[in-house]
């Protein structure tokens, strides 16, 4: 049985967690892009999985570009729901949650669903993304 102050470390630990996810919302409601970018890892990365296509960004450059494009084309609003959290060592942990989409641009219409599958890394005391890969279940086709 833990004691006490490795329970107490791992709730923190759980909890600082389960702060990125919302955090990431919250950048993308506010248009925070170096907040977003400063929630990875400098080695960081975002993949982005469809039905018929992969897009893999790394590194604080990278993200950057993506979601400069990305949050101004649709200009997204997500929905955080169901974050399930693996702690696998002192620096590393694992989790998934589900999201919903909507568009601000057309108002607040529903845009897809899906679910995010991270990987968590400790840096310097602070939990970042160390991969954030994101599965459509569905999406409103994009028009062109």
């Amino acid at each position: 049985m833990p004691g006490y102050e490795e329970l107490v470390t791992e709730l923190a630990d759980r909890e600082a967690i389960r702060d990125l996810p919302v955090r990431y919302c919250d950048c993308v409601w506010q248009n925070t892009l170096d907040a977003m970018i400063d929630l990875f890892a400098k080695d960081g990365q975002f993949i982005s999985k469809g039905r018929k296509r992969e897009f893999i960004s790394k590194g604080h450059a990278e993200l950057r570009k993506m979601y400069a494009g990305a949050l101004d084309e649709v200009n997204p609003r997500p929905y955080i729901h169901n974050h399930v959290v693996d702690l696998k060592s002192k620096t590393t942990a694992s989790g998934r949650c589900y999201v919903e989409l909507r568009s601000a641009k057309k108002n607040f219409e529903w845009i897809g669903t899906g679910f995010y599958d991270d990987e968590y890394v400790k840096v310097d005391g602070k939990w970042k993304f160390a991969s954030r890969k994101f599965t459509s279940f569905a999406m409103q086709p994009r028009e062109e």
